[in-house]
């Protein structure tokens, strides 16, 4: 496999959250044990001249008592109820791209030299989550920060999400929204200070709110197997997709995730 910063692996990941929250929602609240297994995460293009990438990988996802591991999430909770529950985490973001990784021509026609952009690099949140989960469905504010020096943003996410049970498989609809911090939103979709004073246009889009909605399944089979899928779709705002280091016409960046886990 090529080195992790030239691929930007992690930038596939972002429907692994979706898809663990479904399993831990298809678990209920007791401790669920490992579910280790194989996935494969897919993100379509987004920024300028960047090609869809498809890669497989191994999965984890572990449910405590206290303690889960959930893909790119480790946490703890701190307050556990029968209906709410209030947990402390850290988790990768692979939001970004290498500046070679954008397509030359695209940029070109957007009045962007790309030898003169830098790179747009991964980095980790550390934030909490409260969940209240109840006959209605689960509603959960997520809010997290930059603490690997790269954005220094925050984003605040709130979701609900609704499981059915049609016989032995699970759906678990969702729709929310996010919240991106000027600096968030300025570092990933903008041009930085230092390109802008190269020559490159100067672009920032500034605190935006991307909606988003997904489905995700689960489908246990085997006694100790399960698979699950997940598709998870943001709704660009115009401060995004107009900004000029995203591909023409995008207004929307569909994710995938699939699995097989086997769980003891």
């Amino acid at each position: 496999m090529p080195p992790l910063h030239k691929i930007r692996f992690l930038s596939l990941l972002l429907a692994i959250p979706f898809a663990a929250n479904a399993q831990s929602t298809e678990s209920g609240s007791e401790p669920s044990g490992w579910n280790v297994g194989i996935a494969v995460a897919a993100r379509d293009q987004l920024y300028a001249g960047e090609r869809g990438q498809t890669y497989v990988f191994p999965f984890v996802n572990y449910q405590g008592e206290r303690f889960y591991w959930e893909g790119p999430t480790v946490g703890l909770r701190l307050i556990k109820r029968d209906h709410f529950t209030l947990s402390g985490f850290v988790a990768a973001r692979g939001d970004g791209i290498d500046a070679e990784d954008f397509g030359r021509a695209e940029l070109a026609r957007h009045g962007i030299n790309r030898d003169l952009l830098e790179d747009r690099d991964f980095s980790a949140d550390a934030g909490v989550a409260a969940t209240w989960k109840g006959a209605a469905g689960e509603f959960e504010l997520d809010l997290r920060g930059d603490i690997g020096g790269v954005s220094d943003g925050f984003q605040a996410s709130v979701d609900y999400r609704y499981p059915v049970t049609i016989g032995k498989v699970t759906l678990v609809p969702g729709v929310g929204a996010s919240a991106l911090s000027k600096d968030l939103a300025n570092y990933y979709y903008g041009t930085l200070p230092e390109e802008v004073a190269r020559g490159v246009v100067d672009y920032r889009p500034g605190e935006v709110v991307v909606p988003h909605l997904g489905i995700a399944a689960i489908v246990p089979f085997a006694e100790r197997w399960m698979f699950i899928s997940g598709v998870k779709v943001d709704i660009l705002p115009n401060e995004i997709s107009d900004s000029p280091l995203i591909q023409d016409d995008t207004e929307a960046a569909p994710a995938m995730f699939m699995a097989v886990t086997y769980g003891f």
